[in-house]
């Protein structure tokens, strides 16, 4: 007997929040299914917690080869939208945007990989310490103390839980008049005075090799580009949803060019995301694929 949509949706939404990549999640996918085709599944008592197990030793294994791998990448490393929807609302899919957000994924980088199964496990799937330390093969108080390390490394990145969703929806908006307008002022006013902007264009677009800092240097980045793109393209900003998350969508000649999130602190963006990498976006546009809750419930 194959997966349920029910297991896919699990087993991927654990690996792409492990992953940050849409296609290395689907990989995990593949090989769990091949796994549990082969499996003798009489012998298995409780189906979710092995789907769980073999889907995060899998990603534990693919994230060691990844980071090797991100380690040799041309600038800053974000990871891969999972979903884009042009035309949503600010409420549409809320409850994705607290943990797939980009930005706590990206924070997620600070982890190794298994402080990062543990902290997701534990945080944002509800496991239990007893079937937590069964599947990374260490003591519960192991992994007690993994998930508190984990919440202090993530903790001193910026604040995600800062803004509601119509608020920062509101800002997208204004975020996107601005640049219209060409207008520094306004953009000035959006931007906290230490506000930061990544770029990744994982070298196949221009994008800046290290991350930009203060709001003047930001805001004149984000004119400077729009004003080239425009030159060359026939440039177009919408606003959008990405992975749950109010966000801003850059068009060139009608092909989605680049994704920017923003993460909103005390009604200003202190922080902005931008992926430019075709690799990162083609896939998503093509395929709209939603994570879904993808989450196990609590587990004593």
């Amino acid at each position: 007997m194959d997966f349920t949509e029910e297991q896919r949706d699990r087993v991927w939404g654990i690996a792409y929040r492990m992953l940050g990549s849409p296609d290395d999640a689907d990989d995990v996918v593949q090989e769990a299914r091949l796994r549990w085709l082969a499996a003798d599944r009489a012998a298995i008592r409780t189906p979710e917690a092995w789907l769980v197990s073999v889907a995060t030793r899998l990603a534990i294994d693919t994230l060691r080869r990844a980071k090797r791998e991100r380690a040799e990448y041309t600038g800053p490393w974000l990871p891969a939208p999972a979903r884009i929807a042009a035309d949503s609302g600010p409420d549409r899919d809320a409850e994705m945007a607290s943990d797939l957000s980009l930005a706590f994924l990206h924070l997620l980088e600070r982890l190794r990989p298994e402080e990062r199964a543990a902290f997701l496990l534990r945080e944002v799937f509800g496991v239990g310490y007893g079937p937590i330390a069964e599947v990374l093969e260490r003591s519960e108080a192991s992994c007690r103390q993994m998930v508190r390390r984990a919440r202090l490394r993530v903790r001193e990145g910026p604040r995600l839980v800062e803004a509601s969703a119509e608020e920062k929806a509101e800002l997208a908006g204004r975020f996107v008049r601005a640049i219209e307008a060409r207008s520094h002022d306004e953009l000035m006013e959006l931007l906290a005075p230490e506000a930061t902007h990544l770029t990744d264009g994982g070298g196949r677009v221009w994008a800046a090799l290290r991350e930009i800092r203060g709001a003047d240097p930001v805001a004149r980045g984000l004119l400077g580009a729009a004003r080239k793109m425009s030159e060359r393209t026939r440039f177009e900003q919408r606003f959008g949803v990405v992975n749950g998350e109010p966000a801003v969508l850059q068009y060139a000649d009608g092909q989605l060019a680049s994704v920017s999130t923003l993460v909103v602190r005390e009604g200003r963006v202190i922080r902005i995301l931008t992926v430019l990498n075709p690799d990162k976006l083609a896939r998503t546009v093509a395929d709209g694929r939603s994570a879904g809750p993808g989450a196990p419930g609590p587990t004593p």
